[in-house]
């Protein structure tokens, strides 16, 4: 059993267990399925995966910062690398401003079937280079080594494209077709938004008149043993909605001058003041319905003696807030990870003032970064930031093409429990499988946000060893093990055949 929230365990309730109807409060976790095991090429596998590390398709905040030649050449190696996928499946190059995003189309035999998506980006975050020295091989050059596959992108996200196509390519060599239609999309730009890319496709997908999905996958948490704060389990978190997104830019302009005779207040000093009162103005902690799925599978299988205070949050209602969900929430605001599920959150991550030690700053700007529950609109949120701040000196911008939070998925729905299933089989049933409210957030939220895509699923279908390996999403020696690339692979080539039975 495990405990979740603060650092320490607690006794968490004031209310005792007999006022909490537990009865109904019971595990509902998949048992009993069977293991299977996939047959994978690995060798020539990991080869290709290696190679596709070689590739620097970056994703840089400036979008004129864009090597072009990298994606072709990227593209141009997995036509050669997936003969078969290439020959049956119609590939299509989309994306505006620039076409470098993948859209894949694979006819189902039956068309009343809803199709279904597989998402994955080519794209990759920026290796610094005062960070070059801390890598233990070369962030790009795929080298395979003690084990693992290394490289900048092969956790984060070329894994599942390659996890994707390598399934694809064995089923079609077996003779398989699937019953409904199913799209792959790789895109080109979700490590900055997504907006040339996945919104592009989304838009082209409802244009066409897709009226709605049976089952999207997305990327997101890695199967990882002890991945959520106090589970020391082995845990596969399925994202079930995403917070939204929007950067505001802060800045103050006035006038300069020299360092010998500075004002009583600096454009800097002012605008550091500004920021200072925004961060002590936190949007109000709430419980999102989705937190609410996420503990009504967690917390069965949690401390018992903090499971009236879970089953107080899985069956609570969003109009009230009783003493047992208060207590939730305030043992939850003592973790960062679990706090960010609670609340619109504000993050500042830019500031920027000054060209010289002598010379006071004409201007100064700084970013902050907000990741919205629902109903914290841009407007919303503007509002609240000017509220806070009070200061007419000082003007705010949207900076960001914002996305909204997204829908929640079903964790009761067909698609949860095939996605379910398709873990158990190819990862075993010795592990905790819960859906989960995604903090982060990754390009399907351009497909969730829409009525044709309401139950979109997010996890990255890799088993990690412990949780210090999933520093390497964006940071250094970011790596997988070999061998756990063989179930990547089988995991996919398991759910294509696990979409046949779903309705």
């Amino acid at each position: 059993m495990a405990s979740c929230g603060g650092d320490s365990e607690k006794e968490s309730s004031t209310t005792t267990p007999a006022e909490v109807d537990l009865s109904e409060f019971t595990s509902k976790q998949m048992t009993g399925v069977e293991q299977i095991e996939i047959d994978v090429d690995l060798d020539a596998a990991i080869q290709r995966l290696s190679k596709a590390v070689t590739f620097k398709t970056i994703s840089n905040q400036d979008r004129d910062d864009f090597d072009t030649e990298a994606f072709a050449n990227y593209h141009k190696f997995l036509e050669e690398s997936y003969p078969n996928v290439h020959r049956e499946l119609k590939k299509e190059v989309l994306g505006d401003p620039r076409p470098y995003s993948l859209l894949y189309t694979w006819e189902g035999t039956d068309p009343s079937l809803e199709p279904a998506l597989f998402y994955a980006h080519q794209d990759v975050v920026p290796v610094p280079e005062e960070s070059r020295d801390q890598w233990n091989q070369d962030p790009f050059a795929g080298a395979i080594a003690d084990g693992y596959i290394w490289g900048r992108g092969v956790l984060d996200d070329k894994n599942q494209i390659h996890g994707i196509l390598e399934a694809a390519e064995m089923r079609i060599a077996e003779g398989w077709k699937p019953s409904r239609t199913i799209y792959f999309v790789f895109g080109q730009d979700e490590e900055v938004g997504g907006h040339e890319g996945a919104r592009y496709i989304a838009d082209v997908l409802e244009e066409r008149g897709i009226e709605r999905f049976a089952y999207v996958m997305d990327e997101s948490a890695p199967l990882t043993p002890g991945i959520f704060p106090g589970i020391p389990d082995n845990t596969a978190l399925i994202g079930i909605a995403q917070k939204g997104f929007i950067s505001l830019e802060i800045a103050i302009s006035g006038v300069g001058g020299h360092s010998s005779q500075p004002p009583t207040e600096s454009n800097i000093g002012i605008l550091a003041k500004a920021i200072t009162k925004l961060e002590e103005a936190q949007f109000p902690y709430k419980i999102h319905p989705a937190v609410r799925h996420q503990y009504r599978y967690m917390g069965p299988e949690m401390h018992e003696a903090q499971q009236p205070m879970y089953a107080a949050v899985a069956f609570g209602k969003d109009d009230e807030l009783t003493d047992l969900e208060q207590e939730f929430i305030n043992e939850m605001a003592e973790n960062q990870v679990t706090r960010a599920m609670l609340h619109t959150t504000i993050a500042t991550t830019m500031f920027n003032a000054g060209i010289k030690d002598n010379v006071l700053p004409p201007t100064a700007t700084a970013v902050v970064n907000f990741r919205p529950m629902p109903g914290d609109s841009p407007e919303v949120i503007i509002q609240h930031v000017k509220d806070a701040i009070d200061d007419d000196r000082i003007t705010v911008r949207d900076i960001s093409a914002s996305t909204p939070a997204t829908n929640i998925a079903n964790p009761e729905s067909d698609g949860y429990k095939m996605l379910e299933k398709t873990i158990r089989q190819i990862y075993g049933n010795d592990l905790i499988v819960a859906p989960f409210f995604v903090i982060g957030g990754s390009d399907s939220k351009h497909f969730q946000a829409r009525d044709f895509a309401p139950d979109v699923f997010t996890i990255t279908a890799i088993q990690l060893e412990n949780v210090k390996e999933f520093e390497g999403f964006h940071g250094v020696n970011e790596r997988i093990l070999v061998e756990e690339y063989a179930r990547t692979i089988g995991f996919f080539y398991q759910i294509l055949g696990n979409l046949e039975d779903m309705e």
